[in-house]
């Protein structure tokens, strides 16, 4: 099966809203074995969605549009698809007594225009909408099975997970599996060249994606097939093999993140961790506790963006500021020693650079930036050497300081 999605909304056009609703049924889309074969973004205007409409219902067997189902004049999504299909409007009673009943619990009286909400299509399955008052719709037109769903994303998802992808997944007789190898350090033509004898004995319904972002790379590998258990076995297979040859490269699978893997490796031998921070400002200690529970390992931290602070709290020797300067490897050794001393912690990491735009020199430029990660005996140190753009030196630094501080502690308490 393929499918065409169709986001509705002037506040995606110009930019006013992000469309994450794509990405996320792109996704839940192909897990079900359906294709996606193009996403159009497209305004509030009855002509547009009618076009849209009318150039989709021969590509596709599944054309699903967001947006436009709300209570307000500006909502005319239900309307367009109605007079696409031929159907007239009616009053839907039982979507009527769901609406007054959320009312009723919040309070609050229902409003004209929720009326007008009823009016639904007469041709149309009703999908339920556990999480709002809109309602999702399905059509069977020409062949094409049209499904209309609400603009806000938790209504959305509620409505695909809940409605319509158990429809999907009985109609669907192919089975797409997707895994995805997380690594941090090396760029995508680096990790190819590693992995491509294994990537040559790929048979035709495997394939490999590399996706790029700042200082990591994720590959996708996707396999399809009738035979929805052999090709889990295939794609595991691969994965694992992949996995082995790029070594402690990879740090996590699908949708884990460097912070929730050192939250896992960390909890579960109870190591103890602190930050020692200056050019990343704290970013490095913010993206640990975005992870629920990360207070189980880590202490704290301690922005020094000063050589004062940098002293003073953290204990770096006045003449190894002098004689190496913040930037370098010996201050970051020893902001380390200064955050296991200070906050009392078994592992540190500590980063020190120059974000810029400005502070560079010739033998330091914009984008030198040391980072060390260790505890009182070992310590293991990195130099990146990044760009010009302070907010991505920031963002790259803090990446290779998670990443440096997962494989110290990967070394020294899990293969010892």
């Amino acid at each position: 099966m393929e499918a065409i999605i169709i986001t509705i909304g002037d506040e995606i056009l110009i930019g006013q809203v992000v469309d994450t609703n794509s990405a996320w049924l792109g996704q839940k889309l192909s897990e079900a074995g359906i294709r996606v074969k193009k996403i159009l973004s497209i305004s509030d205007d009855l002509q547009e969605i009618n076009s849209s409409l009318q150039q989709s219902i021969g590509e596709a067997d599944l054309i699903i549009t967001t947006g436009g189902l709300g209570p307000t004049k500006d909502d005319i999504t239900k309307k367009a698809i109605a007079a696409f299909v031929g159907s007239e409007l009616y009053f839907h009673k039982p979507t009527y007594e769901r609406i007054k009943r959320i009312f009723e619990k919040l309070g609050r009286p229902m409003s004209p225009a929720h009326n007008d909400q009823c009016l639904m299509p007469a041709n149309a399955e009703i999908l339920h909408n556990s999480m709002g008052t809109a309602p999702g719709m399905l059509f069977n037109f020409q062949g094409t099975k049209i499904i209309s769903l609400p603009g806000v994303p938790y209504e959305m998802k509620a409505i695909m997970e809940e409605e319509v992808l158990p429809k999907i997944i009985e109609t669907s007789p192919i089975t797409i599996v997707h895994k995805t190898i997380l690594t941090c350090g090396k760029g995508e033509t680096v990790i190819e060249n590693q992995i491509s004898e294994i990537i040559d004995e790929f048979p035709d319904n495997i394939k490999i994606a590399y996706l790029p972002a700042l200082a990591q790379v994720r590959l996708r590998i996707t396999g399809t097939g009738s035979d929805k258990t052999g090709v889990e076995q295939s794609v595991a297979s691969y994965t694992d093999r992949i996995a082995k040859r790029l070594g402690d490269m990879v740090y996590g699978y699908d949708d884990s993140s460097l912070p929730q893997e050192l939250f896992t490796l960390c909890s579960s031998k109870n190591i103890k961790v602190a930050t020692a921070e200056s050019c990343t400002g704290g970013l490095i200690a913010s993206k640990i506790v975005a992870v629920p529970g990360s207070s189980v390992y880590f202490q704290g931290g301690i922005v020094a963006y000063s050589n004062e602070i940098k002293t003073i709290i953290l204990n770096v020797k006045s003449e190894t500021l002098q004689s190496c300067g913040a930037v370098s490897e010996t201050t970051v050794i020893e902001m380390v020693d200064g955050a296991i001393g200070a906050l009392g912690v078994d592992v540190a990491v500590a980063v020190s650079g120059i974000a810029g735009p400005d502070g560079g020199t010739p033998e330091k430029p914009v984008g030198t930036i040391w980072i060390c990660a260790g505890n009182k005996d070992s310590k293991s140190t990195f130099l990146v050497q990044a760009g010009k753009d302070r907010t991505k030196n920031i963002e790259i630094a803090t990446i290779y300081a998670l990443d440096l501080l997962r494989k110290f502690v990967l070394k020294h308490y899990y293969q010892a």
